[in-house]
């Protein structure tokens, strides 16, 4: 719900935060874990405030944010139970275990303590650092990783490629299709990671029948996908499920996610049980969490057009109906080794947005949870490429260029089809309208080495 926090006419005395187009204002306060480059100090939790970062441990240790809080008002609860949570953390698992209560009242003394004027000044200035000087980590220990499919646009344009007769299974508008990845392969951005090697299809002598042994080589069909990630907060013991109407309530909040991917290992190795290799070698996150609240001024009502089923009773509700889809511009940029030489920025190569999302963040937690699945704190789940209905909103290389058959010609005469070594995509997102402050959710980048694992056999 809007709040006090979501004022546009707040500013801070961190004058960075007060930037226009920045990504991180007094409205946004993202959560992140970070330390001072090169020193000998454990990892701690921070919040993003323009191009500072400040120290939760030190801020909530002076003070100065406990000052914010009405003793007799339900804040003075939940920043205590945000205190205890962070105390010696080196995650922000601990802070999600306590709940969207305590998220909000630390975000709400969070808002108070560093807007232009406020009297914390003189406490917190000691405690920011500067994102230029930190190194950031993952922001959570992430026990379990799903990756959904969730943009009705990128499924049927997959499914087009690969199935060409069936381009959209039926099961598609009645569930949330996903598949569970790999955690251990999760990494923070910046991320340059070796090409995979693996098994790609052989030659066929007719359908079905192949010519010979499949080729093990290093993938020549390397591919991004520009998602969102989303982290669980408080979960749910085993053998219950979460509503659709209470879901959200167990989200702590968003970032970007790209779930890279091996299109020729994946051709060959996805059916009948879906991609293993393509997919398990590496996935890149943002540094920085966005909480769903400082997202509420972008909430948009969640429909499906007329022609297509209503979802099932568990994966409707009145809330999913008002206000359960998000207004956030999603962008792909690609560099190439010889434009980073050359000085040239990247290229913009893609721009969505979350509100073709087919699937709401709801019924994507009410779904993985009713068999009685749970779900703990700082677990992931992945949306799936954010197409949209035009070309040019294409998330991935694989629509962009057709299946590699129209390779995308760049600014300075360089083509790609697929991503060579030395290729870099950074993803952004944001959401920004009149009447309401840009909330920035930083960058995801990840860059392409050549391949470490040399293709043997025995």
């Amino acid at each position: 719900m809007i709040n006090e926090t979501h004022d546009p006419g707040l500013g801070s005395w961190v004058a960075s935060a007060n930037q226009a187009r920045g990504d991180f204002p007094l409205q946004n306060l993202p959560f992140g874990v970070f330390r001072r480059t090169g020193a000998q100090e454990p990892f701690r939790c921070g919040v993003a405030i323009g191009d500072q970062i400040l120290d939760l441990p030190a801020a909530l240790q002076s003070g100065a944010l406990q000052a914010t809080v009405n003793p007799d008002r339900d804040d003075a609860e939940g920043l205590s139970a945000a205190a205890d949570a962070l105390a010696g953390a080196e995650s922000l698992n601990p802070l999600m275990h306590a709940g969207a209560r305590a998220a909000s009242a630390l975000r709400r003394a969070l808002s108070r303590a560093l807007r232009a004027g406020a009297p914390q000044r003189i406490l917190l200035t000691d405690c920011l650092v500067a994102q230029s000087q930190a190194q950031m980590r993952l922001p959570a220990h992430i026990g379990d990783f799903t990756d959904f499919y969730a943009s009705i646009y990128h499924a049927t344009a997959v499914g087009r490629l690969f199935r060409p007769e069936r381009p959209l299974l039926p099961n598609y508008r009645w569930l949330p299709v996903a598949y569970h990845g790999r955690s251990s392969s999760i990494e923070v951005s910046p991320h340059w990671f070796h090409r995979p090697v693996g098994q790609v299809r052989p030659a066929e002598t007719a359908p079905g029948i192949v010519a010979a042994a499949p080729p093990l080589l290093a993938s020549r069909r390397l591919d991004f996908e520009l998602e969102l990630g989303i982290f669980i907060g408080a979960g749910n013991a085993a053998g219950t499920s979460i509503g659709a109407s209470a879901a959200e309530g167990h989200v702590f909040g968003l970032c970007l996610l790209n779930d890279w991917s091996a299109r020729d290992l994946q051709a060959w190795e996805s059916q009948p049980l879906g991609p293993f290799l393509s997919k398990n070698f590496a996935t890149t996150l943002s540094a920085w969490i966005v909480t769903l609240e400082a997202l509420a001024p972008y909430r948009l009502p969640w429909h499906r057009q007329p022609a297509e089923p209503e979802p099932l009773p568990y994966l409707d509700a009145p809330s999913v109906r008002e206000a359960g889809a998000l207004d956030i511009e999603l962008e792909a940029a690609l560099q190439t080794e010889a434009m980073r030489r050359a000085g040239t920025p990247a290229e913009c190569i893609s721009r969505s947005n979350f509100r073709h999302c087919y699937w709401s963040i709801a019924q994507l937690v009410a779904h993985h949870t009713i068999n009685g699945c749970n779900l703990r704190s700082g677990d992931l789940l992945g949306t799936g490429t954010q197409s949209g209905p035009l070309p040019a909103q294409a998330g991935s290389l694989l629509e962009l260029t057709e299946g590699g058959t129209q390779p995308l010609r760049l600014a300075g005469g360089e083509t790609r089809s697929f991503l060579h070594d030395g290729d870099r995509i950074t993803l952004r997102g944001w959401c920004e309208r009149p009447g309401a402050a840009r909330i920035g959710f930083g960058e995801a980048s990840g860059g392409v080495l050549p391949a470490a694992a040399q293709p043997h056999a025995g």
